[in-house]
């Protein structure tokens, strides 16, 4: 296959996304199916890649001596872009029926589309300059779909949205020249880019530079104090919320964070450092804020979003980890809770869609009306807590495995983090789930009259989404297997 293969999968949903809007679609089922063509094919393709371990790689602009604009599939990228694969085609269909009452839908699908091909832009990009391209594209993307009501609310969070992205990635973007003016490269190289570079007396310099990319990318991975954008995002429709907690945007950041950590500055001048103890308890303790906001907060999507928050430190507590056996564990959870947090949010999205009620206490006894809205949630919840059985399970052990098995003094605080957010994710869960089905007495049935079950294009995507959580918690050998030979650099 020739390597120039490698931009089919970033440039045909750019293209196709763009032709949405010169096709000016009048009827929803036309445009409905060429959607649905275009990320099936899109998803088939990179799946191909990924299953075929394709090792394609293209350099398409060399810019400087020390920069270019090229693109490569390693073990990582295959991780994420095997996630984007797997769930944009379902968020794709669960939009058709959510947006049907919604204005401006040919934007909104255009923009969705092209959306899939920048975050692949992410995935394959073969060295920093070229993902941090693509990752500041992705903030563009994805701004009009976050804005898509254009009210108040919807302004606001998109101005903040935009704030906090672009202020972050300035940040990043310096990390990245001291990095680049160390090596002379940003090639992703496992282990690092300064492996064999003199950094004798620079040390402090470069670590100060990772903590300040980390962070940079931080924002779109929502590391407290930079999370603020994520629950105010929750105002756009709900398959784009579900795309920006479980598949492309806030992945992205944390796709980053494991790119800059192992393929850019490497362990070996981090590990043991102040500059890991840093990123490392920030981690932490992302973990455990996010889930006390999760239990507070009596909006469903915000809650949702707090969790998404706390969920995304525990792939960063695998990763500053810097460790074989953390990587493993946070690609583990970062394929994992893709799936469990798109099903929740798939699941709140049927209930604001169909009956308007957007706040926890609002939903009372609806699970007897929206039996498989509620048994997904359910499958999704226990995921989320950690059920044996069930995929969040087992990336959550592999997490705590490795941070018991770590030398790093403070790894211990990672596990009690864990433990905490544990209990306090059953708590925010639970809250849920129990009115929906006991809503207790005095309840009034006729509250219900009016409520009804989702459709298909709802129910099947959740449905799916939850056999895989069970099949790949009960099977997940060689899933395992896979992540380990990537997080060892084999792949």
């Amino acid at each position: 296959m020739n390597n120039a293969w490698i931009l089919f999968p970033i440039l045909f949903p750019l293209l196709c996304g763009a032709l949405i809007g010169a096709i000016s679609f009048t009827q929803e089922k036309p445009r409905d199916i060429y959607v649905t063509l275009v990320t099936v094919i899109n998803s088939a393709f990179i799946l191909y890649l990924v299953f075929s371990r394709s090792t394609l790689a293209f350099r398409a602009i060399q810019i400087t001596p020390q920069a270019a604009i090229a693109f490569r599939i390693d073990g990582l990228s295959m991780v994420y872009a095997g996630l984007l694969a797997l769930l944009w085609p379902l968020a794709s269909i669960y939009g058709f029926e959510y947006m049907r009452r919604e204005k401006k839908q040919n934007a909104f699908f255009a923009f969705y589309t092209m959306s899939y091909g920048v975050a692949a832009g992410v995935a394959f990009s073969a060295n920093l300059i070229t993902m941090y391209l693509c990752y500041e594209l992705l903030t563009l993307i994805t701004l009009p779909i976050i804005m898509h009501e254009m009210d108040v609310k919807a302004l606001d969070a998109g101005r903040k949205y935009l704030m906090y992205s672009v202020c972050g990635a300035a940040f990043a973007f310096m990390g990245i020249m001291i990095l680049m003016n160390a090596a002379g490269t940003t090639d992703f190289v496992y282990g690092g880019v300064l492996q064999g570079v003199n950094t004798a007396g620079r040390e402090n310099l470069l670590r100060a530079a990772y903590v300040v990319t980390f962070f940079g990318f931080g924002v779109k991975a929502a590391v407290w104090p930079f999370h603020g954008w994520l629950p105010t995002a929750g105002v756009a429709p709900t398959p784009v919320t579900a795309l920006l907690h479980a598949v492309a945007v806030v992945k992205a950041g944390v796709f980053a964070i494991m790119r800059v950590t192992y393929y850019g500055f490497g362990p070996d001048i981090l590990m043991g450092s102040w500059a890991q103890y840093v990123v490392f308890s920030f981690a932490c303790w992302t973990v455990v804020f996010g889930s006390i906001m999760a239990v507070r907060e009596q909006h469903l999507k915000r809650r949702l979003a707090y969790s998404t928050v706390s969920n995304l430190s525990y792939i960063l507590i695998g990763v500053t980890l810097m460790t074989p056996e953390g990587l493993t564990g946070g690609l583990a959870h970062m394929l994992f809770h893709g799936v469990m947090k798109i099903v929740l949010f798939f699941g709140a999205g049927a209930v604001i869609c169909h009956t308007g009620k957007e706040y926890i206490f609002q939903m009372r006894g609806y699970a007897k009306k929206m039996p498989v809205t509620f048994g997904c949630f359910i499958v999704g919840s226990a995921a989320l807590m950690g059920l044996p059985g069930l995929c969040g399970f087992v990336s959550k052990w592999y997490l705590a495995k490795a941070a018991v098995d770590s030398s790093l003094s403070i790894a211990p605080l990672g596990v009690i983090a864990l433990i905490i957010s544990a209990i306090l994710t059953a708590v925010y869960q639970f809250t849920v789930i129990v009115p929906a089905y006991v809503p207790g007495k005095n309840f009034n049935e006729a509250s219900l009259e009016n409520v009804h079950e989702a459709g298909k294009c709802m129910t099947v995507p959740m449905v799916v989404l939850c056999c895989l959580m069970v099949l790949s918690g009960l099977f997940s050998g060689p899933l395992v297997s896979f992540f380990t030979q990537v997080g060892s650099g084999l792949i």
